[in-house]
């Protein structure tokens, strides 16, 4: 039965949880490779430099990203014509084929190049799903949330991606601090999460298999004439470009403080693994708490000036902010800096989702939010640890630093001159 805009707060509420959980679990098999590429980065490239190690595993990490533009056109275009709920299911299954073969890989030791070869492969079906996830997951959420509490519904997208992303962090905390020694998740302790996420993929898919259609693809359906789902997005030009350069500082500056964190803290701050795993695993719960509380403020004041918010604090304190970082050797500074930056980037994290969803009509919002998104994503922040180590190793790690604050301030360009979409919503006109 599709979920129309009168549907009970319980109803509501149970829907947006059957959604948020599968995306919780496909953050979490996408994520945990980034947080374990510290133990398994030498199993698949042996090196005597630990950077090289770890470049070699983040360009595989941003490989990832870089299908995702193809798996948000494939599967946005599914999603909006064959519903919200068939793209979610099968975005779910390809992430647990992928964790399942990374689980399974064998190492360079034992097959040479054809390891990090399939490491590859595993890591671009993982993109493919991922692509099409952002889209669906932010579609179905917007369609399906009150147009009063709209941001607050739509930032649980972000609740459950960072909680994805915390999850994993809680897994390699679990095992560093309770279960295994640091030789064992060197020698076969890192196949561990990736086994654990296929067998939650496998329970998000069973958790999707009852979710309620939307209303709002139910009538665009019913309206629907012939299927040009790339020419029809494509009519929406300003709307794609509007995607494109929203997301461009939001994304660098998400992937920098929360994915790369870790190994910046260990590789550039000179703190132990161990330390580094538990600022990262206390910050993102706090950074997780703050998405509902923004999405409301939202809201309430508007979805524009949010984003200015976080377009100026971000412009003016990334640098000072990554460059104490470097400077502190003390876990809690190091915290505080860390959960100061996520609370300026939470003004554009818990209110991106909605804002792509209400630009476009329901014909055509999922691959219109998936696409330039994944694009946007796989230029600047699935690249975001790639660049930070690149410059480093380059002995000129400071400019990552005005890398990160450039494309922010790029962003907040767009802010300054976009409408507010609260007050020209496309999903309140459909």
């Amino acid at each position: 039965m599709p979920l129309d805009s009168t549907a009970s707060a319980g109803r509501r509420l149970g829907s947006i949880f059957a959604g948020s959980v599968g995306n919780l679990i496909e953050w979490y098999d996408f994520y945990v490779y980034s947080f374990f590429s510290l133990y398994f980065a030498k199993a698949f490239f042996p090196s005597s430099d630990p950077t090289a190690q770890l470049m070699n595993t983040a360009l595989i990490f941003a490989l990832g990203f870089f299908v995702r533009p193809l798996g948000g056109w494939i599967m946005g275009s599914y999603a909006d014509r064959r519903g919200r709920r068939a793209a979610l299911m099968l975005s779910v299954m390809l992430m647990c084929f992928g964790s399942l073969i990374i689980a399974v890989c064998p190492t360079y030791a034992m097959a040479g190049w054809v390891a990090p070869a399939i490491l590859v492969a595993a890591r671009l079906l993982q993109g493919l799903s991922l692509g099409g996830e952002y889209g669906a997951s932010a579609t179905y959420l917007s369609e399906i949330s009150t147009t009063k509490y709209r941001g607050f519904y739509t930032s649980f997208l972000y609740v459950t991606l960072i909680g994805g992303q915390l999850l994993a962090s809680l897994t390699l905390l679990f095992l560093q601090r309770l279960l295994l020694t640091g030789p064992q998740l060197d020698a076969w302790g890192w196949r561990v999460p990736f086994l654990i996420g296929a067998a939650l993929a496998l329970a998000g898919l069973w958790l999707r298999r009852n979710m309620a259609e939307t209303e709002a693809f139910i009538a665009a359906r019913a309206m629907q004439k012939a299927s040009r789902p790339l020419a029809d997005m494509l009519a929406h030009r300003r709307e794609v470009a509007l995607v494109i350069g929203l997301t461009m500082g939001g994304t660098l500056a998400f992937y920098t403080y929360t994915v790369y964190m870790p190994k910046f803290l260990v590789n550039s701050a000179g703190l132990t693994k161990d330390t580094a795993t538990l600022i990262s695993t206390l910050s993102l719960f706090g950074y997780m708490c703050l998405q509902p509380l923004v999405g409301w403020l939202s809201d309430m004041v508007g979805r524009r000036p949010v984003l200015i918010g976080f377009g100026v604090l971000g412009t003016l304190f990334t640098v000072p902010i990554l460059t104490a970082l470097t400077q502190t050797k003390d876990p809690v500074t190091a915290f505080l800096l860390v959960m100061a930056a996520l609370v300026i980037v939470s003004g554009y994290t818990a209110i991106n989702a909605v804002v792509k969803a209400e630009l476009f009509p329901a014909g055509v919002r999922a691959l219109g939010v998936a696409l330039p998104y994944a694009l946007a994503v796989s230029l600047f922040g699935g690249t975001a640890e790639y660049v930070g180590l690149a410059f480093k190793d380059a002995g000129h790690e400071t400019w990552f630093f005005w890398y990160v604050t450039a494309c922010i301030f790029g962003s907040l360009l767009v802010y300054a001159f976009m409408r507010d979409t609260q007050r020209t919503s496309r999903i309140d006109q459909d």
